[in-house]
């Protein structure tokens, strides 16, 4: 989709919508043709390239470690190898700094959060029209009409991806705090730390908002860093041509390490959320 052809505001909204699949007004089913009609669709509406785009980068990454997985030598390794392994250690120090308890879901659970939201939030280099355009160009080969025809490849710019990830670690935090500790020993946590018994109803009201704060902070972190990120190449490629490889270029090699830092920063405070769930207090 080429900038000219829309206004700098049209352009914009059409980049931050999603592929929306969902029931539309008249009954039927189908994707939405604009804003309006994704809104309509309520809360079953489905973010098709949300999905899509999710479900591939974790294949991916299942994919790769796998093949290394059957490939692994004692030998000299490969290229392939060295880097898998890198990763897997350096995940393995970063969770036994953070990670007090033993649990072996821990440690593949950061290696896996960390590759797939670095994977996710990578989809931010494709350059911004290519994917929408390939996808406009087929959509009208069948009759659809391209400037319908909604494409987000970036699923950690949805709010849905990030919240759907915190919520399942925060499933995680409950189960384990509730499994260690009980769950007379999980509620009385939450209602005589830090003041006691006397200080019950604060208790409740402080550590209450700490836990619910966990997931909030968790999807809302990652989904604004990565919006925001998304915002820039959209504003850049409102630009001319010339100017576009002279911000470009350096934005992408700068957001390199947002993306990764970002992954990095949901993997750590997974760890420590985890390691906080297995801890009692006497």
């Amino acid at each position: 989709m080429a900038s000219e052809t829309l206004t700098s505001s049209a352009y914009i909204k059409h980049h931050l919508q999603n592929l929306t699949f969902g029931q539309l007004p008249d009954g039927h089913w189908g994707f939405a043709q604009d804003a309006a009609q994704a809104k309509a669709m309520g809360f079953w509406a489905i973010h098709v390239d949300t999905l899509f785009f999710s479900l591939a980068t974790g294949l991916l990454f299942l994919w790769f470690f796998a093949r290394v997985a059957k490939r692994a030598t004692a030998g000299v390794p490969g290229g392939a190898q060295n880097f898998a392994e890198w990763i897997v250690e350096f995940i393995d120090q970063n969770v036994r700094g953070s990670f007090s308890a033993k649990n072996d879901l821990v440690g593949p659970l950061a290696l896996t959060i960390f590759i797939w939201i670095f994977l996710m939030n990578a989809m931010d280099l494709v350059p911004i029209d290519y994917l929408p355009w390939l996808v406009q160009s087929i959509a009208a080969l069948f009759g659809a009409d391209p400037h319908h025809v909604y494409l987000r490849v970036v699923p950690s710019t949805d709010p849905n991806a990030t919240f759907g990830m915190s919520l399942a670690v925060f499933a995680l935090i409950i189960y384990y705090g509730i499994k260690i500790k009980g769950l007379g020993g999980f509620l009385g946590e939450l209602a005589f730390q830090p003041f006691g018994k006397l200080g019950a109803p604060v208790n409740l009201v402080l550590e209450g908002v700490g836990l619910i704060a966990k997931p909030i902070s968790l999807s809302l972190r990652l989904f604004g860093n990565m919006y925001a990120g998304e915002m820039i190449f959209i504003l850049i490629a409102l630009l001319p041509f010339w100017i576009q490889w002279t911000l470009s270029l350096p934005w992408a090699i700068f957001h390199i390490l947002i993306i990764t830092l970002q992954a990095f920063i949901f993997m750590t405070l997974t760890v420590v959320y985890l390691d906080m769930a297995h801890q009692e207090h006497h």
